[in-house]
């Protein structure tokens, strides 16, 4: 049957196209699920719960009774939730894709502890288009110096709960890593009011939210009498649904440890 997989939070925008895609797949398999507790959609049949033919996939809020019989989980939910799966994931030694953004450093702290007994590949996108994007960004950024300033505008639709982006965050990372800095040191998340000049050797971030913009990011080195624009644009959610599966037969039966996309696609 291939590789099984259970889907976190099957009723979004995500969760949905990751199980269709998975439904059309002849490599991959869905066992099931997962809702959080009270959701409507617990305790029925995932066909049923979409208002379609019943498809025998269960949808329950006990990931526990559904991983000893999963290869991977794929998660594009919340922090907390994905926390508490990472840690469910390294009991049963299954493999854990993270697509959740908003992470904060003791989140991940606590999903990078869990990665010593199992599988788990992280990613603030995992599109391919974005995981070259950062490979160049950190490039250029390794190639300029501090004359050049670099800001990293986003964009997103107006449901988007989190900003910057994990994606934005993921690039600045890049480009700090390429000045051999860390991003914590030189981001500037917020402009507002008389801020004074702008500090030398930062990394500025921006954030538009408006209409149904599934993800447009734009890293700028701006120098005097001269901008250098990298810029990717998503025109389709399925490239982080595709992604995300890819990492999923990738990280199923991998030995503990915590990857990316780059170990993914073999461009490290």
């Amino acid at each position: 049957m291939g590789t099984g997989l259970v889907v976190m939070g099957g009723s979004g925008r995500m969760g949905r196209m990751l199980c269709s895609l998975i439904e059309g797949s002849d490599d991959l398999h869905l066992v099931a699920v997962t809702e959080a507790p009270g959701h409507d959609w617990v305790g029925q049949d995932l066909g049923a719960a979409m208002g379609g033919a019943p498809s025998g996939v269960p949808v329950t809020d006990d990931a526990a009774s559904v991983l000893p019989t999963t290869d991977a989980v794929i998660d594009f939910t919340t922090p907390a939730a994905t926390v508490a799966m990472a840690r469910l994931c390294a009991d049963h030694g299954t493999a854990h894709v993270i697509g959740t953004t908003g992470l904060t450093g003791d989140d991940i702290d606590a999903i990078d502890a869990c990665a010593d007994r199992t599988a788990i590949v992280r990613a603030g996108n995992m599109s391919l288009g974005v995981n070259l994007l950062t490979q160049l960004v950190e490039r250029v950024a390794a190639s300029l110096d501090a004359d050049y300033d670099i800001e990293i505008v986003e964009a997103h639709h107006r449901h988007k709960v989190d900003a910057p982006s994990g994606t934005a965050l993921m690039l600045g990372e890049a480009a700090a890593a390429g000045r051999g800095v860390t991003l914590d040191a030189v981001a500037d998340r917020g402009r507002d009011g008389i801020t004074g000049a702008r500090g030398r050797g930062t990394i500025g971030f921006h954030a538009i939210r408006g209409g149904d913009v599934i993800g447009d990011h734009d890293v700028m080195f701006i120098a005097d009498g001269e901008r250098i624009t990298l810029r990717h644009q998503a025109s389709d959610r399925s490239v982080f649904a595709r992604g995300a599966l890819k990492a999923a037969s990738w990280a199923a039966g991998r030995p503990p440890g915590a990857y990316d996309m780059l170990d993914v696609l073999g461009l490290k």
